[in-house]
């Protein structure tokens, strides 16, 4: 296209802090671009593993949930693992401990760290309500509250949203899945023995074919949460439990 001499002149000649801005407008937008990708990605993995998981194929909103002694013991089990310090309550701290264990192990990028904790921050004020060290959730309320979650259809479709960042953060290679060995960095930062790791890795790798896929990870740890058949190997997802 032929441009007038003027024009040529202009644009030749223009300042180089406004093509410092088109350019930074154009990388701004490109990254937000790639990170509404991932996160539209993320949403649809959430959501086939939402629709193929075991604990919603014989959902009836009329049967209360979470009324057996075996639900509240995994329940008992996983709230044990939040409570870091053991002093019997987890707190929002409790939280953020066990997210910046994660984060530590250097395999998250920035947004993917900005979202984990996003989504750790929103599960504790969807749950508990305002972030102070004086709101202290003991045992039997977070039974009461996971109770609750079961028995709500659109809660329950939340209840894994943090599991994705968990994955990603010990697959330390990114080829998509997570070995043995990666699933050992996984027990270390929720402060449970390796010894113990494999157990429960055997029990996520539904296919046995020695490494478990993200969406192997997040199905069996979801179901965890919200099956009540003693049968299903998604009890051993968060190791022993508790007695």
């Amino acid at each position: 296209m032929f441009l007038s001499p003027i024009f040529a002149l202009l644009r030749t000649n223009a300042p180089r802090t406004l093509r410092n801005i088109n350019v930074n407008q154009h990388l701004f937008l490109q990254v937000k671009w790639n990170s509404s990708i991932a996160s539209s990605k993320n949403k649809i993995i959430q959501e086939k593993i939402y629709s193929d998981s075991d604990s919603d194929d014989d959902w009836d909103s009329c049967v209360e949930k979470g009324k057996s002694e075996f639900w509240r013991r995994k329940m008992r089990t996983f709230h044990g693992i939040l409570d870091i310090n053991k002093d019997g309550v987890i707190s929002f701290d409790d939280f953020k401990i066990l997210v910046d264990r994660f984060i530590y192990l250097g395999h998250l990028d920035l947004h993917q760290q900005k979202e984990f904790n996003e989504v750790v921050q929103n599960i504790w004020e969807e749950r508990w309500g305002t972030i102070s060290p004086y709101n202290l959730v003991t045992t039997e309320q977070y039974l009461e509250d996971m109770h609750h979650v079961v028995n709500d259809r659109e809660l329950r479709q939340k209840v894994h949203n943090f599991l994705p960042y968990l994955f990603k953060a010990v697959d330390k290679d990114k080829s998509g899945y997570i070995t043995a060995e990666e699933f050992k960095l996984f027990f270390n930062c929720l402060g449970l023995p390796k010894e113990v790791a494999l157990v429960s890795f055997t029990a996520v790798d539904e296919d046995l074919d020695g490494r478990v896929t993200l969406k192997e990870f997040v199905k069996t740890g979801r179901d965890f949460f919200l099956t009540e058949d003693q049968r299903k190997p998604s009890k051993l997802f968060w190791g022993p439990l508790v007695k």
